[in-house]
């Protein structure tokens, strides 16, 4: 199979889907990789370590995506890279459709394969190629949000961890996954008083142990939540549904229970924010101000920390790149019902219920839309 890796264009997106390791790895299972030029140099990786490992390097998107059988991302397709897909083509990386109506039906209508990182299960229902992207942004999350409540970036003007004397911030971390537990952490490293909220006890219970009871977890209740909110500094919102949109846990009219100068972080923008006035920022202009509170709703996060965020994000991907590229998306389906799960759009049809809900949109099961059975 002929695997390609274009540039991102996203704004502000600097990782790439593919590093020379998995370019080796492919070519040793004798598939062709095709790099578009200049496609690693955001996460510092030139063109010739790409192609001493086998990779032909290409001059630009065109010549890839005409090239390729499958095409290897990072973030969710632009316009115009959507223009380019043909039914032929297998798309992978994340998408993120549930709230995003314009791009499923630019997929449904490319008539291409279009399998998402981020509702790939592994066999305990978890997110394997969510994870590492979560556990990066996670930490950013407290770190930016530390930054942003400093006074010229038009927070409150205090200080995380406080100093002798003088009180830490107060830090509310609404959801206990993987970013949630990551922003914790950071938050808790950096001397903060920290409070996570969940409405899985037992993932409270497993949160308690982890942090040592340095932090306090809490039940995820609308009246609880809304009573912490005048007196904290700092809010993270980590709110997943697989593969759906996230839901709002602050509205516009509880923002005015806030400090003037607190900041909201919302890592859930990517499924359409879990704040109602959140809307998409970018990291060259990361924030907005409304009713006198901060709101830092970049996109990508990770994609400010390229080195980092490739190769995590690539250790988890190349072994489902070498399925997809071994067996095709049919057999890679039926083998592992994981991928299977990751398969959002096939032959213009949308085969993942959560995004068909979201966008509606008809779903139609999986192998009924590949013509094939589901069992051998």
């Amino acid at each position: 199979m002929r695997v390609g890796v274009p540039t991102e264009i996203k704004t502000d997106e600097y990782r790439v889907a593919l590093t020379p390791s998995g370019v080796r790895e492919l070519t040793e299972h004798g598939h062709e990789v095709l790099v578009q030029r200049g496609a690693g140099s955001g996460s510092a990786i030139l063109d010739d370590e790409y192609a001493a490992q086998g990779a032909q390097i290409l001059p630009d998107a065109d010549a890839l995506f005409a090239s390729s059988d499958m095409i290897v991302k990072v973030k969710e397709p632009q316009p115009e890279e959507v223009a380019r897909l043909e039914p032929r083509h297998t798309l992978f990386t994340y998408l993120h459709l549930a709230p995003d109506p314009g791009l499923t039906r630019g997929l449904m209508e490319s008539g291409a394969t279009c399998v998402a990182y981020e509702t790939v299960e592994d066999t305990r229902g978890r997110l394997p190629l969510l994870a590492p992207m979560s556990e990066v942004a996670g930490k950013i999350a407290t770190q930016a949000g530390a930054f942003m409540l400093e006074k010229p970036l038009g927070g409150r003007g205090i200080l995380l961890g406080g100093v002798p004397g003088v009180a830490a911030a107060k830090v509310m971390v609404i959801g206990g996954g993987v970013v949630g537990m990551h922003a914790a952490f950071i938050a808790i490293g950096m001397e903060a008083e920290v409070y996570v909220y969940d409405r899985n006890l037992d993932r409270l219970r497993e949160l308690d142990l982890h942090f040592g009871g340095r932090a306090s977890t809490c039940y995820a209740s609308t009246l609880d939540i809304e009573q912490r909110l005048p007196e904290v500094d700092l809010v993270i919102g980590a709110v997943l549904v697989h593969g759906a949109k996230a839901p709002y846990v602050i509205r516009r009219e509880q923002l005015g229970l806030m400090k003037p100068g607190a900041v909201l972080v919302d890592v859930s923008i990517d499924q359409g924010g879990c704040f109602e006035t959140s809307r998409p920022t970018t990291h060259s202009d990361p924030t907005y101000e409304v009713d006198g509170v901060t709101h830092y709703c970049v996109a990508n996060m990770p994609g400010a920390v390229p080195i980092t965020s490739t190769y995590a994000l690539t250790n988890a991907t190349l072994p489902y790149v070498l399925d997809l590229a071994e067996l095709g998306v049919v057999e890679a389906a039926r083998r592992n019902p994981g991928l299977a799960r990751g398969v959002n759009v096939v032959g213009g049809k949308v085969t993942y219920e959560p995004v068909a809900g979201a966008t509606g949109t008809e779903y139609a099961e999986l192998f009924d839309a590949l013509g094939q059975p589901a069992a051998a």
